[in-house]
């Protein structure tokens, strides 16, 4: 069950385990290597073959390669053997990074049928709905009874081989899916009737089933997943025989990873290296980021330059230049964030983004306006000067749909060329946002003040 209230102590957290969900275990296992990794792995080498698995899928990925190495073969294979395929095919896949002998080894020591499953998800690519489907479901022919298949899923039950099951995909004798009937619907129906004679009581789309090809890309389906709130789907290759199926709790993973993977790149860092306990491979890979930061505020520099003179005889512009450039800034970001966003959701398209664009560029518009007032009038009474406010306003409207014009059009550009616009986009939107807001405010400053 659920825990509230994460066990930090390694006593108290083995004499619970019965009553914890493996990610509550694995919460607890994170603060108890926080204060002592000879504890961790203690307590991780006494957990039950039945959720050693599960807890090492919700450890992060450092940690669990530092289980990895401290877990023999024999827990290894115990805790794999207890997972479904798409799980069992995960963690060999991790094994075999970190340790390709201990992977084989483990490998080894699974049951045949299990190999085979493994070996034939791991023929998919990592981004292809077949990488993350599981090939336990429960499916029944046409011509079995209702009662007969459900004998079968009372025995898959009992021995734990069917898990989490939602509904009945039903196949011809060719294991063609061809229709998919929620089990509370299932127990109403007389039970001694075949399947093909309830298909034919029913209408023909009335048990019209969610299906993926196993070539479909996962984010498509995570797509079909939120749009049709659906729990499980089903995935199918060849002729649409049925090979599998994909649940909620994986497509729930694959939003989080693509929502933290859009965050880090946003802010031009590499997830890969944020778990490393590596301080300096970590530093060299933002370092690599802020080098490129540091060319473009060079650039940002430049323009100043041109304009020393003007700033020598209106020090106030010194004073105010930051305020432009951080307004042009943070509304490129607001606008940049919802243009990524929708783009990976697929609310927006290439070929129908002029509305987007020209919505950005309105809102940021009216925002320019609107602190042109503001600033204006603040840098009129600051420095008793009409013409500054006049200066700083007229820039901050330029800059602000500089702002909105490049944001909204920097992610669609990347797009364009295939390029993901979560990489670069910052950058770029923050070079322009910067020269322009610069030069818009020393030029109009030079040509009004002086």
């Amino acid at each position: 069950m659920p825990q509230d209230e994460i066990i930090k102590e390694p006593n108290k957290l083995l004499e619970e385990l019965e009553n914890l969900h493996p990610s509550d275990i694995a919460n607890s296992l994170k603060k108890i290597e926080k204060k002592s990794e000879e504890d961790f792995f203690t307590v991780l080498k006494k957990l039950p073959d039945d959720i050693l698995g599960e807890v090492l899928l919700e450890l992060p990925e450092n940690l669990r390669e530092d289980a990895y190495s401290e877990l023999t073969i024999k827990q290894l294979t115990h805790a794999v053997d207890e997972l479904e395929s798409d799980d069992q095919t995960d963690i060999i896949q991790e094994l075999e990074e970190h340790d390709e002998l201990k992977a084989k080894e483990v490998y080894d020591g699974l049951e045949v049928e299990d190999q085979k499953e493994i070996d034939w998800l791991k023929t998919y690519e990592e981004d292809q709905a077949g990488s993350y489907m599981q090939t336990e479901l429960f499916s029944a022919n046409l011509k079995e009874t209702i009662k007969q298949s459900l004998d079968r899923l009372t025995e898959g039950k009992a021995s734990h081989e069917l898990e989490n099951i939602h509904q009945v995909f039903i196949v011809n004798d060719d294991k063609k899916l061809i229709a998919s009937i929620l089990l509370e619907d299932l127990i109403i129906i007389d039970f001694k009737k075949t399947y093909q004679e309830v298909l034919n009581e029913y209408e023909k789309n009335r048990f019209e089933p969610f299906v993926v090809q196993d070539k479909d890309d996962i984010d498509d389906v995570a797509k079909k997943f939120e749009k049709y709130d659906l729990n499980v789907v089903a995935v199918v290759g060849y002729q649409d025989m049925l090979m599998g199926r994909i649940t909620s709790d994986d497509i729930l993973d694959v939003i989080e990873e693509n929502a933290t993977e859009q965050m880090y790149q946003l802010a031009g860092v590499n997830d890969d290296f944020e778990h490393e306990d590596n301080l300096f491979a970590t530093a060299k890979k933002r370092a690599m980021w802020l080098f490129l930061n540091l060319g473009t505020a060079i650039l940002a520099s430049l323009v100043i330059g041109i304009f020393d003179e003007t700033i020598q005889a209106y020090v106030a512009l010194a004073i105010l230049m930051p305020i432009v450039a951080s307004m042009g800034g943070n509304a490129g970001t607001q606008t940049l964030a919802v243009m990524v966003r929708q783009l990976a959701l697929g609310d927006i398209e290439l070929e129908h983004s002029k509305d987007a664009v020209k919505k950005e560029v309105i809102v940021s518009l009216f925002n320019g306006f609107l602190f042109a007032v503001i600033m204006g009038v603040i840098a009129w009474l600051w420095f008793d000067e009409k013409l500054l406010g006049l200066v700083i306003g007229l820039s901050m409207i330029l800059n602000l749909f500089a702002a909105g014009f490049f944001g909204a059009s920097i992610p669609l550009l990347l797009k364009k060329f295939d390029i993901d616009p979560a990489i670069g986009s910052t950058v770029l939107l923050t070079t322009v946002t910067d020269i322009v807001g610069f030069f818009s405010f020393l030029m109009l400053a030079k040509v009004i003040l002086l």
